[in-house]
């Protein structure tokens, strides 16, 4: 296995075609339909476009990365998004949480940090100043237990305080290098730690993810409606997208319940100690 460690070099393309993909982007329509669209070079905002041939003729529909991502996946099980529109809200802190808490039932659990301008993950896990590195059969993650790896951009930067400021198409690379080049091995779950909004990471790894399986996403919010209004906007691109919602979390909320219900069955909540042994009976006796 060698030692050398893949770095990110803010100035410079992360693979040979990133440039010209970058390129491209900027001449493509802002009304674009998309390749893989049936209209893909037949709408009316497809004239004067450089691409509108191949897209007519079907060439830039298939993106050969996607038989690569869907080879690497064939071992994942279950993949499960952490989406948000809003920052904020707890999506690193929940997808931290979700997967430590799949490691400790003994599943084997990987945690991709795709928050390629904010990664937040590799100081959540204690994991600031660990190197990814790079053998024949791909990048290695960084293991916090035997059984939960993790990949983040932040294991890759030069400096921590380097800022990533890349367009869409740069982004779009790593993401796709995360899905082919990571060497996961079996996976119970991969949860994919995702930055706010509905933009160039989600429409990238929803799409590379499509042509494997996703199982669901879970969607962070807070109870304020500056908040749910964006989450509003995350449940509509599920939608779009074809992405079951497999839950809705809400952080920061107040709960209010009757002391005298604490500890019953049916309200599921209780008090521990650091254990996790029952102490609730005492705790009232307070």
């Amino acid at each position: 296995m060698s030692s050398e460690t893949p770095q990110l070099p803010v100035s410079q393309p992360i693979t040979p075609s990133a440039q010209a993909q970058n390129e491209q982007a900027k001449e493509v329509n802002s009304t674009c339909v998309g390749p893989q669209s049936e209209m893909a070079g037949k709408a009316s905002s497809c004239a004067g476009c450089p691409n509108q041939s191949s897209c007519a003729s079907g060439e830039a529909k298939v993106d050969p990365a996607l038989e690569a991502v869907k080879d690497r996946m064939s071992l994942v099980k279950h993949i499960i998004l952490v989406l948000s529109g809003k920052g904020g809200v707890g999506k690193s802190t929940f997808s931290a949480q979700l997967a430590f808490a799949l490691a400790q039932k003994g599943k084997q659990v990987g945690l991709l940090d795709v928050d390629i301008c904010g990664p937040s993950i590799p100081r959540m896990l204690g994991l600031v100043g660990h190197e990814v590195h790079q053998s024949a059969s791909g990048w290695s993650p960084v293991y916090v237990e035997d059984n939960l790896g993790v990949m983040s951009i932040g294991f890759m930067l030069p400096a921590q305080d380097d800022a990533i400021i890349w367009r869409g198409p740069r982004k779009n690379g790593l993401i796709k290098q995360f899905l082919t080049d990571v060497n996961w091995n079996e996976l119970d779950y991969l949860i994919v730690d995702t930055p706010p909004g509905t933009s160039d990471e989600h429409i990238s790894i929803v799409q590379y993810l499509k042509a494997s399986h996703i199982d669901g996403a879970i969607v962070v919010t807070t109870p304020q409606e500056v908040s749910m209004a964006d989450v509003r906007k995350e449940l509509n691109f599920c939608r779009k997208t074809g992405i079951p919602v497999l839950g809705v979390v809400e952080n920061m909320a107040d709960i209010k319940i009757p002391l005298s219900s604490i500890g019953q069955a049916h309200s599921g909540i209780r008090f521990v100690d650091a254990d996790g042994s029952d102490i609730t009976e005492k705790t009232l006796q307070l």
